[in-house]
């Protein structure tokens, strides 16, 4: 079941939330080191990652599901967020640099047709991260934060998945080892738990931080990949709607 978006907003609220972005969002950044220039997108509630890329890109712009619902964000700035009825993005197609989608598509109905919706809005050579509970790890039994709510992947799983919609996976980088519980002596070893886990027991990261590259070879035509056009002007957050993570 996919979490409203107040939910996820509390858990980035929470102490296990800041720990969860904070370890996350390192491992976004080892991928993605100069955004300098470059046009972001970010799909489903990625906004807690995004905040940190908006200095340096040309362009950063949240896209959140209907279900889950939208806000207005930044909430000091003009807002850049929009909704969007899944799976097709309201972008033009080739119109992005880069790709994040975090709390996407492990709620999709129809997550090949998201993928492919990925695959069009990107650039040649775009790049994509996907970020989604693993399913070997404690995460994603952890019903009390919005990663035991959606379907977790295997590595295995979702590097097909990639491959299938014409993506060449890049990077696999496990993430969030520490247990999913606000103990006070938990969180501060956080990353502690993180160097640990990486060595010793990487099959049991709570996420999966995936890299993939829009690949060209092999498109024919218009048959091959099933492409959507660019649709309306996407619907624009209201202030009055619930408040966005910083």
């Amino acid at each position: 079941m996919r979490p409203a978006l107040q939910d996820l907003v509390d858990f980035y609220a929470s102490p296990l939330g800041h720990v969860a972005r904070h370890l996350v969002a390192l491992r976004i950044r080892s991928r993605w080191r100069n955004v300098r220039g470059l046009c972001v997108c970010g799909v489903g509630y990625a906004t807690p990652y995004l905040r940190a890329l908006r200095t340096e890109a040309e362009r950063v712009i949240a896209l959140m599901p209907r279900p889950q619902g939208v806000a207005y964000w930044p909430e000091e700035a003009g807002n850049v967020a929009a909704m969007f009825e899944e799976p097709d993005l309201p972008l033009p197609d080739n119109s992005m640099d880069c790709l994040l989608a975090i709390h996407s598509l492990e709620f999709s109905d129809d997550s090949d047709m998201l993928l492919r919706e990925f695959w069009r809005v990107l650039r040649p050579e775009g790049r994509l991260i996907l970020v989604l509970p693993n399913r070997t790890g404690l995460w994603a039994r952890a019903d009390h934060t919005p990663l035991g709510a959606g379907h977790p992947y295997s590595e295995r799983q979702i590097m097909r998945k990639l491959e299938a919609a014409l993506f060449s996976p890049q990077a696999s980088l496990p993430s969030l080892f520490v247990p999913p519980v606000s103990w006070r002596i938990m969180l501060h070893s956080a990353p502690a738990w993180e160097r640990v886990g990486r060595r010793v027991w990487p099959a049991l990261s709570g996420v999966l931080v995936i890299e993939a590259r829009k690949e060209l070879h092999g498109v024919i035509g218009p048959a091959e990949v099933r492409l959507r056009p660019a649709m309306a002007r996407p619907a624009v957050a209201r202030p009055a709607m619930a408040r966005l993570a910083a």
